[in-house]
């Protein structure tokens, strides 16, 4: 297992290796559990279906009268199945192990005819499919959104200006962080991994931010499938780098260390060690602070701002490939499905 997921740390995001870890990490105790950990290159459908079932009873046992309250939802258990589907795949193409056999389709020799509607099947290859699956319930909920009264309230929470004192007060690194989020859409990870030069400021066009796929972020940060793209911004938002950069200068002066355009734009101002790349935990604990102070909905987290940009765009009016392409999604039917 750890071989599989270093040969996938290279082209898949910290996030996606660590849900998929998870994601064996359960299957090897499922095949504790039933004292078959030694045969795991000769299981087929009925253990991994199984695996399904002792995932919905709590990790206990394959079958239950009445279920548990916490039971994991359709996507988590799709993710779990993923993990051991692909984890199989691989081992069946590096080591010859079977079972990828025993648990996928074959792949039809042709593509069924559409008579007049052939181009349609041009551009597609038939592909194997589980023969285990999560059946899904249909959503009918929406993403979680912030109002906008709600993310004034965590910007402001973070620093806030002073116009009496004429300068910021708080922490003017947090709020960027979740002005960014705001106005951009992009992943956390793609924020924690942009450098100082990635954020281009107008000087009388429109400014931008570029999200550049990099695997050499100190803080393993992580752009989705490693797909660039450019996003343009507010003034407001310009304004704010601006100030920040000029707060992160002076810091780096006083602890006397160099900074450069190519180093991180989010790092640690106040805590060593210095102007080293902000972290995910960081961020999570930034959040929980916030929650503790009753700073924004029971439960948010900083996707929600991803999920509200979004729904503000389609909302005014923006036409779906434009949001697509700005949340950098590969297909447009992704942002109808979530947002449409």
């Amino acid at each position: 297992m750890e071989e599989w997921l270093e040969a996938h740390r290279a082209e898949w995001s910290p996030n996606t290796v660590r849900g998929y870890a998870t994601g064996l990490a359960q299957w090897w105790s499922f095949l504790e559990q039933r004292g078959e950990a030694t045969a795991w290159g000769e299981v087929g459908v009925p253990a991994v279906a199984a695996f399904l079932s002792w995932l919905r009873n709590g990790r206990t046992v394959e079958r239950a009268i009445v279920a548990p309250q916490d039971v994991p939802s359709d996507d988590t258990l799709a993710a779990r199945l993923a993990a051991v589907i692909s984890f199989y795949r691989w081992q069946d193409a590096v080591h010859d192990v079977p079972v990828a056999k025993r648990l996928l389709k074959g792949v039809p020799r042709r593509a069924p005819a559409r008579a007049l509607l052939w181009h349609l099947d041009r551009g597609s290859v038939p592909a194997a499919s589980s023969l285990v699956r999560v059946r899904r319930t249909r959503r009918r909920d929406r993403p979680p959104i912030l109002l906008p009264r709600q993310v004034q309230a965590i910007l402001d929470g973070c620093a806030f200006y002073d116009a009496d004192a004429g300068e910021w007060v708080g922490n003017l690194r947090d709020r960027l962080l979740f002005a960014l989020l705001a106005e951009t859409g992009a992943r956390i990870g793609e924020v924690l991994g942009m450098r100082i030069s990635d954020f281009v400021m107008g000087r009388g066009d429109t400014p931008y931010v570029e999200i550049v796929p990099r695997d050499d972020n100190p803080n393993e940060a992580r752009v989705k499938m490693m797909r660039a793209r450019r996003v343009y911004v507010g003034t407001d938002l310009e304004q704010l780098f601006a100030d920040y950069l000029t707060h992160l200068a002076c810091r780096a002066a006083e602890l006397g260390l160099p900074i450069t355009a190519e180093d991180a734009l989010l790092v640690n101002l106040d805590r060593p060690p210095f102007l080293a790349a902000m972290r995910e935990g960081t961020v999570r604990d930034k959040v929980s602070a916030l929650k503790r102070r009753k700073i924004g909905p029971p439960g948010w987290t900083p996707h929600w701002f991803r999920h509200t940009h979004a729904s503000a765009l389609l909302l005014a009016g923006t036409p779906d490939w434009v949001v697509s392409r700005r949340l950098g999604h590969a297909h447009v039917q992704t942002t109808l499905d979530l947002y449409g």
